[in-house]
């Protein structure tokens, strides 16, 4: 039927404007480093100062490199990687966070459906992605890490969660797929204790496929690329998607109800707690936090429930922990 052809398409060459890929210089990433050669695509975080830590934009550059990648009918493996050698990436920038999302805790639900985002661009693309594990994986680090297909290893790396020692809970891949991925006890042993693994203990427990020495690592990468891209396309896009099963489930019965409740929870102490003495460098006080509510006291919020007010100049809602106004600084009765 005349003009009914959709937005984008070519007549004749049966090919959708809309969805071609690019090359990776059209992109001018600052954050990502993107390339595609010999059907490989490789996306490195490029954050080396920061252990290649991911912030806002960082994630919306990775979903489209990521996207691109799974577009092109020239790529048939992506590797995902940080730059240089101390780390693969490091989880979200606590900077950032303590920054904006501490003031602003509404932002952090968007924020985190730009992280959702990302990693379902990873699971999601089409092409098996092979995470090549240079150096630190830790907490969201673990999460793409856990998100990609496969993973390759240096024998100097570690691995670990680190939600609850900074105020968060790893509910972005890792309390979905952990479980699944090393077991259950193994899973809460890393969830709860933070506690690093080597690269060794990681491919005892099957969370990495291989464990290379540092100068062996590209090539590792590589040769499992090389047998990958000797398969059928189609078969493998879809062989992806079926073995995507269990994570599916586990991802996406929990994803939105972790997205809404760490947005309310970036409202209390313990993130405000954990993430300020990140950025200072300095233990964070748990005991004095957990001494709080043992005593009766309020740990949640940072100076307690909004229950008092001024009789000087009638403010309301300051924190039952404040001694003067806020507003105005009279005593309050």
């Amino acid at each position: 039927m005349a003009g009914s052809e959709k937005p984008g398409a070519v007549r004749g060459g049966g090919r959708v404007e809309a969805v071609q890929p690019r090359p990776p210089e059209a992109y001018q990433f600052r954050d990502v480093l993107y390339e595609k050669r010999d059907w490989i695509a490789r996306i490195t975080i490029n954050r080396p100062r920061s252990y290649n830590s991911y912030t806002t934009a960082t994630l919306q550059e990775m979903t489209l490199a990521f996207q691109d990648a799974s577009w092109d009918d020239g790529v048939a493996v992506v590797v995902l990687t940080g730059a240089g050698d101390k780390a693969f990436c490091t989880g979200g920038d606590v900077k950032e966070y303590a920054e904006f999302y501490t003031r602003r805790p509404r932002d952090y639900w968007k924020y985190m459906g730009i992280f959702a985002g990302a990693i379902d661009s990873v699971r999601n693309c089409g092409k098996p992605v092979i995470a090549r594990l240079n150096g630190i994986v830790a907490g969201g680090g673990n999460e793409f890490n856990l998100a990609c297909d496969l993973a390759v290893a240096a024998d100097h790396i570690t691995l670990r969660q680190v939600g609850t020692r900074v105020g968060s809970v790893a509910a972005g891949g890792a309390t979905q797929w952990l479980p699944i991925t090393i077991g259950d006890r193994r899973a809460r042993e890393m969830l709860f204790t933070c506690d690093e693994v080597t690269a060794r203990q990681a491919l005892d427990w099957g969370l990495v496929n291989r464990v290379v020495p540092a100068a062996d690592l590209d090539k590792a990468v590589d040769e499992l690329a090389q047998k990958i891209i000797d398969k059928f396309p189609e078969c493998t896009r879809y062989t992806k998607q079926q073995v995507n099963y269990w994570k599916d489930m586990a991802w996406y019965s929990t994803v939105g109800h972790a997205r809404d409740w760490l947005s309310l929870h970036f409202m209390s102490t313990e993130p405000h707690e954990g993430m300020t003495a990140f950025v200072e460098k300095r233990a964070p006080r748990y005991r004095e936090l957990r001494q709080r509510a043992a005593e009766g006291g309020f740990s949640e919020l940072l100076w307690g429930p909004y229950t008092r007010s001024c009789h000087a100049c009638g403010a309301t809602g300051i924190p039952e922990g404040f001694d003067f106004c806020g507003k105005c600084g009279a005593k309050l009765a």
